[in-house]
């Protein structure tokens, strides 16, 4: 078994094109009321503790991920990693993540067009803490997904309620 996951490590790190990283934004740089999200898994099942946020149409957020793991927190971040992608109102979440999938880990696994998004941070492998800032839609509910591969699928999402 050991040595089928160091073949899948080694293969998937071979797919990955070389490019810098992108930074997480400075914490100092961001505003607003801070919600801190942990990105996680439990019991074969991957989730977002909070699940649910809820906020105040136009209120500035200042979002904090953090990744972690219980089972796999010595994976590196090419084979484990978690995202924020905060979509647009009546998105279906599932082809999002799918067409993330085109972009690959060089990509964040967040599709090319970013028209579908409202917010979004990069990748943070485990241990990793990554934020992001904006204002609050309207006033609605909207999804928000772990886009890396398989997440989604496995209970990775959560719901902004703006009201």
């Amino acid at each position: 078994m050991k040595r089928l996951y160091a073949l899948l490590l080694l293969a998937s790190v071979a797919l990955i094109p070389a490019r810098p990283f992108a930074a997480p934004q400075a914490a100092a740089a961001m505003a607003g009321r801070l919600i801190e999200v942990t990105a996680t898994d439990n019991a074969g099942k991957y989730l977002f503790e909070p699940s649910t946020i809820a906020a105040k149409p136009g209120e500035q957020i200042h979002l904090r991920l953090k990744s972690t793991s219980v089972t796999m927190a010595k994976m590196p971040k090419a084979a484990m990693a978690h995202n924020f992608a905060l979509l647009k109102a009546g998105v279906d979440a599932m082809q999002f993540a799918m067409s993330g999938m085109a972009t690959g880990f060089a990509g964040e696994y967040l599709p090319a067009d970013k028209a579908n998004v409202i917010a979004f941070t990069p990748l943070a492998g485990m241990g990793e803490t990554v934020d992001v800032s904006f204002k609050a839609p309207a006033a609605g509910t909207y999804p928000y997904i772990c886009s890396f591969p398989g997440h989604l699928a496995a209970g990775m999402k959560g719901s902004l309620v703006v009201k």
